[in-house]
């Protein structure tokens, strides 16, 4: 039976670590605060960046941050990104087996479509589902509701992502969630969010799905 398939985009299509990471530090360089260590920077991908950057600098300057995190993201900062082994080869496995392919990020639709674009993955995706630079649909399961009140209902819908608001965002919307944990989300994190089944690596989700 052909399928709704959403796919994240961090830690599930590609490994965005160095991007997402040195645009953190610069924005919190370029506020006077100190930098994080690698373990610590590990856990900010995937969660909204308003998120993340509130307990960092405070909730009041935590907009401030995520300016000047896009000030580099913008530029460079999207580019330093890697697509997971075998992901252009899953891709290919799913649309030809019939099921429709969408992306569905918190990041920012107008980053997402550059990212799916320049890594030449455009071609197995039906649309790109993001966020809004005024930090509309920063929220998984709104995402999700949006996306899928433009979708056929006579479809079963998968959502496919590595952290646990991707799984949350999921439930929430009576989708089928399958966890990945090539990703930055651990089995357990996974699991206890309500994921069905986990992917160890892109060659997997074919079957999964």
């Amino acid at each position: 039976m052909s399928r709704n398939v959403y796919i994240d985009l961090d830690g599930t299509l590609t490994d965005p670590y160095e991007g997402i990471t040195r645009c953190i530090c610069y924005a919190l360089e370029r506020m006077g605060y100190p930098l994080p260590g690698d373990d610590e920077l590990r856990t900010f991908i995937g969660p909204p960046l308003l998120d993340t950057f509130a307990p960092l600098v405070g909730e009041e300057l935590a907009p401030q941050a995520l300016e000047y995190y896009r000030e580099r993201f913008s530029d460079v900062g999207w580019l330093e990104n890697i697509p997971y082994d075998g992901i252009h080869d899953a891709l290919a496995a799913l649309t030809e087996a019939g099921h429709r392919c969408f992306v569905a990020t918190t990041k920012p639709h107008v980053f997402a479509r550059r990212i799916v674009e320049h890594f030449e993955m455009a071609q197995y995706f039906s649309n790109v589902y993001g966020s809004e630079l005024d930090g509309t649909r920063t929220d998984k399961t709104e995402l999700l509701q949006y996306a899928q009140a433009e979708r056929s209902a006579e479809r079963e819908s998968v959502m496919i992502g590595d952290r646990y608001h991707d799984i949350v965002g999921a439930v929430n919307n009576g989708l089928r969630a399958i966890g990945v944990t090539y990703g930055y989300g651990s089995a357990e994190e996974l699991r206890g969010a309500g994921a069905e089944s986990l992917a160890a690596s892109p060659q997997d989700l074919p079957d999964l799905v």
